[in-house]
């Protein structure tokens, strides 16, 4: 054994036993789409007198935390999102009218001295706001005296002495008490029965007590600081809720709700069965593919891949990721894509096995790891490009599809240039495995390249047709887009969707006639799977999504709501900006990459490709009249890291082929790099079919949309990496002065003299 192999063999082994250890002893942090609850996105705004920046928005979130913790919710989560936004996640809680009601009000407690009716305001004294008071008649209130700011505790108690009901205590700090009792003892000089002998206690401009002082106040002596008690016909809920908001202080910035989504448990639930019922086919199904096509070594990398799913679970729990619906998705759709550096690896060997007769299978599969290097580094790094542009451009459950995605790439290279390298070398030692080549996997090209040498197809002798197609096929989508539209969803339009569960059938059209009567005409009502009913409307708040409910309920009896989402039309404005930024970042991002690392007719071929796909994506979509949302997007920018990541294979052996033949046209080249990498293409490509089709067979409705815009996706992707970027770089090519690539030292050279140095698995002998 060599000491590299050694020191591969230990460092697998170390990263395995670490990766099972934190699978054993940690618990995944499941997002509120996985375990059920409420997550809402606050949009602070200036106040008169507070500017909306990082530090009043800190402020706001931690009065906002002691708000919720007085709720009883079990480990909420708030934290600040940029400079004016705030995030908070209330696990368990379905029925978010409570929690938005509390959340959402400033709670601008004041306290008013009464200078009389609303009618008979006094003349030559400072004027304030004119109120209603309990019973609805006008009050004419002087200025503020006192703000909640001053008072140092409140709490809600039953008065049944008195029969006062249920009443609100308050304690003043020591120089509100003071302003406290001058207020009510300049109160006390009026006779009884006058109104100026009232204080009026002001809630977010709304009276909720005016009482009278009591007869045994004198003149200028007023109340005590900490006998103050606020009456007003309260109930148990009203009082604690009121107790809260003034213990809790005042907002230091007025809060907007402009996002809120909820989802139930039993649906997070199923998410995750499902979602772990796919990944368990679709892995299995993608082993046996693998051990079918490449024997023992196919067999050591459905290991490898076993072994990667533990280490990239491990790291997720390890970092803390917080597990959404989509980033369940994306560590199961990365086990697919997971065998495709293997794919890359084991397809080179085979072709140094069969170039160079003669050659062990150790040192084949030494020039494979070693050639298909450059090509898993740049298919990996584009996927990489396509991760880190969710994650920053990607908003909700999308950035955690992002982390997955990331996490899984790496993951996926440690399995495949650690793990199963050591593996196959530790194999290919065995003078069994050497020697049998029907074992081995390696030593005997597969299928399709036995059956694409000997017809040898020359696609690229009228590249013009293949364009001919693919613009066809754009102008397909095209149409589509512009005669059936696009439905955008919720996310990018603003609005609400709202998902139901009834115990009884309810037909769409009974549905939407009862929701019409009741004064939702607006109402668009689907099937959401199930019979299940989706509701999407336009302004709809919490109160009048109980009534919603309550409308269903009386057509299908118990009536549970399964998902809520509800998207502000300033934030879906921003989302939908956001998504075309993030595809123009793909495209430019990836367009300087790949001109970089390949000719610039190479760079500008990759893109039009990726273009043709996310245009014939998109243009299916609008066809089936499926849903564009952010899970959409999710899938769309995956589906181009997946499309450069082909065109960067193809590519990679184009330019590895011509600096070996300089002097041969490219369009031979061309034929010869694609004929030799569609094995890779075909494989790679039912690796990760086979995990998209248990995604979208067994991964519920919540997945289905994504799982099949990836199914589309792929099967796109690999037509256009070979049907229409190749041809588009070779008719740039024409009209190319660049001189062919110049060809790479072999790395069996020295430096200086080019003498070559002795590969270390050869010892010299030669017969």
């Amino acid at each position: 054994m060599t000491r590299a192999t050694t020191v591969r063999a230990v460092l697998a082994a170390a990263v395995l036993l670490v990766s099972v250890l934190i699978t054993l002893t940690m618990s995944p942090r499941l997002g509120l789409d996985l375990q059920g609850g409420t997550r809402m996105v606050l949009q602070a705004t200036d106040s008169a007198t507070t500017k909306a920046d990082r530090e009043s928005t800190d402020r706001t979130l931690e009065v906002l935390r002691l708000r919720i913790d007085s709720l009883g919710v079990a480990e909420p989560t708030l934290t600040r999102s940029g400079e004016d936004r705030i995030i908070v996640e209330l696990p368990d809680v379905q029925d978010p009218r409570k929690a938005a009601e509390v959340i959402g009000r400033t709670a601008q407690l004041s306290f008013h001295a009464v200078q009389g009716p609303g009618t008979e305001q006094a003349k030559g004294k400072a004027a304030g706001p004119t109120l209603p008071d309990e019973e609805g008649r006008p009050l004419a209130l002087g200025p503020a005296r006192l703000t909640g700011a001053g008072v140092k505790d409140a709490r809600a108690s039953f008065d049944a002495q008195q029969g006062a009901g249920w009443t609100v205590a308050l304690d003043f700090h020591k120089s509100a008490g003071r302003d406290w009792t001058r207020l009510t003892g300049e109160a006390a000089c009026h006779p009884a029965q006058d109104e100026r002998r009232r204080v009026a206690i002001v809630l977010d401009d709304q009276v909720i007590s005016s009482p009278q002082v009591a007869p045994s106040v004198g003149c200028n002596v007023g109340l005590p600081s900490g006998s103050t008690q606020i009456t007003g016909s309260f109930g148990a809920d009203e009082a604690r809720d009121l107790a809260l908001l003034i213990k809790g202080g005042a907002l230091p910035l007025p809060v907007e709700i402009i996002e809120q989504r909820t989802v139930g448990p039993t649906l997070g639930a199923a998410a995750i069965d499902a979602s772990a019922r796919a990944a368990l086919i679709g892995a299995a199904a993608t082993a046996l593919f693998i051990t079918f096509v490449y024997r023992l070594f196919g067999a050591l990398a459905a290991v490898a891949l076993a072994a990667y799913g533990v280490v990239s679970y491990a790291a997720l729990v390890a970092l803390g990721v917080t597990l959404t619906l989509p980033g369940l998705a994306g560590f199961v759709l990365a086990i697919g894509m997971a065998v495709d550096a293997n794919v890359l690896v084991f397809e080179r060997a085979r072709e140094e096995y069969a170039e160079r007769s003669g050659r062990s299978l150790r040192s084949a599969m030494t020039a494979g790891f070693r050639n298909a290097w450059s090509a898993v580094a740049d298919s990996n790094v584009t996927t990489l490009i396509a991760a880190g542009l969710l994650f920053f451009l990607g908003s909700g459950p999308v950035k955690g599809f992002g982390v997955t995605l990331a996490i899984g790439v790496l993951a996926s290279m440690f399995s495949a240039l650690v793990i199963a390298r050591a593996l196959t070398e530790l194999a290919s030692r065995s003078r069994f495995v050497s020697d049998y080549r029907g074992v081995n996997g390696i030593a005997r090209p597969g299928r399709v390249r036995t059956w694409l040498a000997r017809r040898d197809p020359q696609l690229f002798r009228s590249p013009r047709r293949w364009l001919l197609i693919s613009t066809a096929l754009i102008t397909v989508a095209v149409l589509g887009i512009v005669v059936r539209g696009v439905n955008l969803g919720v996310e990018f339009t603003g609005g609400r969707l709202v998902e139901y569960s009834t115990s009884r059938p309810v037909d769409v059209e009974t549905a939407r006639t009862a929701l019409a009567g009741a004064g939702f005409g607006d109402a668009e009502v689907t099937t959401a799977g199930a019979g299940d009913l989706s509701v999407r409307t336009g302004d709809l708040d919490n109160h009048q999504e109980h009534a919603l409910r309550a409308v269903l309920a009386e057509e299908g009896g118990h009536t549970t709501k399964v998902r809520d989402e509800l998207i502000g039309p300033s934030l879906g404005d921003e989302l939908r900006r956001n998504a075309l930024i993030a595809l123009a970042v793909a495209v430019l991002v990836q367009l300087a990459y790949l001109a970089v690392r390949f000719r610039w007719t190479f760079a500008l071929a990759s893109v039009a490709a990726l273009v043709h796909d996310v245009i014939l994506l998109v243009g299916a979509f609008a066809w089936l009249g499926r849903t564009v949302d952010g899970i959409f997007l999710a899938a769309l920018l995956t589906v181009i890291g997946y499309s450069v990541n082909d065109s960067v294979v193809v590519f990679d052996r184009v330019r590895e082929l011509w600096a070996k033949a300089r002097r041969e046209s490219v369009t031979t080249i061309a034929n010869r790099a694609v004929l030799q990498t569609v094995p890779r293409t075909v494989n790679t490509g039912m690796g990760a079919l086979f995990i998209l089709a248990a995604l979208a067979v067994l991964g519920g409705d919540s997945l289905a949309d994504f799982a099949l815009a990836l199914l589309i996706g792929i099967c796109v992707g690999t037509y256009s990496s070979v049907l229409t970027a190749v041809p588009v770089a070779l008719t740039l090519e024409r009209s190319s002065k660049a001189p062919p690539p110049a060809r790479k030292r072999a790395p069996g050279r020295t430096s200086g003299a080019g003498a070559k140095r002795r590969d270390p698995l050869d010892n010299g002998a030669r017969v």
